[in-house]
């Protein structure tokens, strides 16, 4: 059986500065084991979470017999559904990791719910059905921890998606993406797909959306870490039920935290106001990572101030290109 293949999303550089690995790596072994020949479609490949996924793969993750096919919006609209459909033909896939969507942050949420609604309701619809008909074995979607309830109990954990409604400022697309839940659920429950969905906390890192208005707020889940996490998740969780995948409650931040652990990164000196007349968005979202820590007690995150080391200096570095 000869090496993984990866096939690139197209206008993707090969000569990406590379990324220093976490404190404990997840290597190909504790990955899982490739389950025969496998074609793998990772949809929304050209974001964040892809890139990272491509550049772990490419650097040893990937085992004999897997095919890594990275796409991104220039290959398919898949709120269409006939374009989607047409891409699984193409690429027919065993496996598939969703990660496309429509997303923004806390100031686009609230101008365009309508908007998240009804693209990521498209695309998810489309991308799982057409997962169905082609015939995949399995398919893992990416949801958020903005998902749960905005009303709830600390820490959050995968019981409580569909306890009480999401908070106001972004409940177009933290329904389309509870909806994704429900589906998973029907599919399997219908035809026995193992059709599954990981949560991260919000994450961060190289080929993040750096917009001010539209990115978000830096949480603790650096993008190298969640991706060798989504491939454990590909090739040995077999649960339906999501799993969070997310640093421990104890290593939560705060906005201040944050905002000093950039300006200590970019080495920034002067003085910093926070504007108190700007939304909020919801409060907090304390994860439990419970359900993890019982499949990989000994995994260790990248410290969060390494992390936005990291992130600054790739920003930094390749400032005319990132996204802003």
């Amino acid at each position: 059986m000869g090496s993984s293949r990866v096939v690139a999303p197209r206008g993707l550089s090969s000569s990406e500065p590379e990324a220093r690995p976490a404190q404990k790596e997840l290597g190909a072994a504790d990955m899982g084991e490739s389950r025969g020949s496998m074609r793998i479609l990772v949809t929304g490949g050209s974001g964040l979470v892809g890139r990272a996924i491509q550049k772990v793969v490419a650097d040893g993750a990937g085992l004999p017999g897997e095919e890594w096919v990275f796409v991104s919006s220039k290959d398919a609209d898949l709120t269409d559904a006939a374009q989607t459909r047409a891409l699984f033909e193409k690429v027919q896939p065993t496996h598939v990791i969703h990660l496309a969507a429509m997303v923004g942050g806390l100031f686009r949420n609230i101008k365009y719910n309508l908007d998240f609604w009804r693209k990521n309701v498209h695309i998810n619809d489309n991308v799982l059905h057409s997962a169905f008909e082609v015939g995949a074995r399995k398919v893992v979607s990416c949801l958020s921890t903005c998902i749960f309830p905005d009303k709830t109990t600390y820490p959050i954990d995968e019981t409580m998606i569909h306890d009480g409604p999401p908070h106001s400022s972004n409940f177009g697309y933290s329904y389309a993406k509870r909806m994704i839940d429900v589906q998973n659920r029907a599919y399997f429950q219908q035809h026995g797909c193992t059709f599954t969905a990981v949560i991260p906390t919000n994450v961060f890192g190289p080929h993040d959306n750096f917009n001010i208005e539209d990115g978000h707020v830096l949480p603790g889940l650096i993008h190298k870490d969640l991706a060798r996490l989504f491939i454990w998740v590909l090739r040995e969780y077999s649960e339906v039920d999501p799993i969070i995948l997310s640093v421990g409650e104890e290593d939560e931040v705060s906005i201040q935290e944050a905002a000093e652990a950039v300006m200590e990164a970019m080495g920034f000196c002067g003085e910093v106001t926070f504007d108190t007349t700007k939304s909020d968005g919801q409060f907090k979202k304390t994860a439990s990572n419970g359900k993890l820590r019982a499949y990989l007690p000994d995994f260790r995150f990248t410290p969060f101030k390494q992390a936005v080391k990291e992130t600054c200096a790739w920003f930094t570095d390749n400032y005319e290109q990132a996204r802003k």
